[in-house]
């Protein structure tokens, strides 16, 4: 069977959870994808042996010529891929088993769209549902929807975004095609895919949202958004960003999206909870 999308898995560590984002990659309702996973790490781990140890012919494995960090690493997955629709999927989340099909419908309805997107689940390293005070505010800030889709373009989607950056990038699945050579950019180390999507949307690309959930997004001690917020790195590249994204807005003419970044409203609220 060909396959429709890859999943791309960047791996640094923790085994246990990639078996668990494997698994929910082989329990997807549509069966046309590959998946690689991308290792990242000098730790002598029996990544390559677990996956053969699948058997099954769609699962691969990619190893660094050294530790390239994250950023470089998920460049490397985007390179990689042989299919046009690419997922970075994180090796401690997981997807629900309707994503591949949401996103091959999504894609075929929009087919001059850039990425897609959907909504998640938010999850405990055990796995359990979780009340994230964050991730619901997130959604009241989140765009009204046509039916269950949005659409994001134009000054209109950055000022959205800038909002409230609702959408939660490791859902992102990509259309390499319509990418071409851009990539994420190696100088940050947790806003590169903020930079990303604004930039795409600054470019004229579209993005399309659905209000499924489809994935399962992993809040754990242990992750690197969660080590960045401790210790302020986030936060301190997040202002940064905002204001070039202003600065940027400004020379395109885009007064409202300008004004949104320059306030920094979403920054102010997360560092006040």
């Amino acid at each position: 069977m060909t396959a429709d999308l890859t999943f791309a898995s960047p791996l640094y560590r923790d085994t246990d959870l990639l078996r668990i984002a494997v698994d929910s990659v082989l329990a997807q309702r549509r069966s046309s994808w590959q998946l690689f996973v991308c290792y990242d790490s000098g730790l002598d781990l029996p990544v390559e042996e677990m996956l053969r140890g699948y058997g099954d012919p769609r699962i691969g494995y990619l190893k660094n010529p050294g530790n390239l960090g994250m950023v470089e690493t998920w460049n490397r997955c985007l390179d990689h891929c042989e299919t046009d629709l690419v997922n970075l999927l994180h090796a401690d989340d997981a997807l629900l088993p309707g994503y591949t099909e949401l996103m091959l419908s999504l894609a075929e309805r929009h087919k001059a769209a850039t990425a897609f997107f959907c909504r998640t689940e938010i999850v405990n390293y055990d796995g359990s549902r979780i009340f994230s005070m964050a991730d619901t505010v997130k959604g009241f800030l989140t765009p009204a929807s046509t039916g269950n889709e949005m659409l994001l373009h134009g000054e209109d989607g950055v000022a959205s975004l800038m909002a409230g950056y609702f959408i939660m990038t490791p859902t992102l699945c990509y259309r390499k095609s319509r990418l071409a050579d851009r990539r994420f950019d190696p100088t940050f180390a947790q806003v590169q895919d903020l930079v990303f999507v604004v930039d795409l949307l600054m470019n004229g690309h579209t993005l399309v949202g659905s209000t499924e959930r489809a994935y399962a997004y992993r809040r754990h001690p242990g992750s690197a958004t969660t080590r960045q917020s401790e210790s302020m790195l986030r936060f301190d590249e997040e202002v940064l960003v905002f204001d070039r994204i202003a600065d940027r807005a400004r020379d395109l003419g885009w007064a409202r999206a300008q004004r949104v970044s320059r306030r920094k409203r979403i920054i102010k609220l997360h560092l006040l909870y």
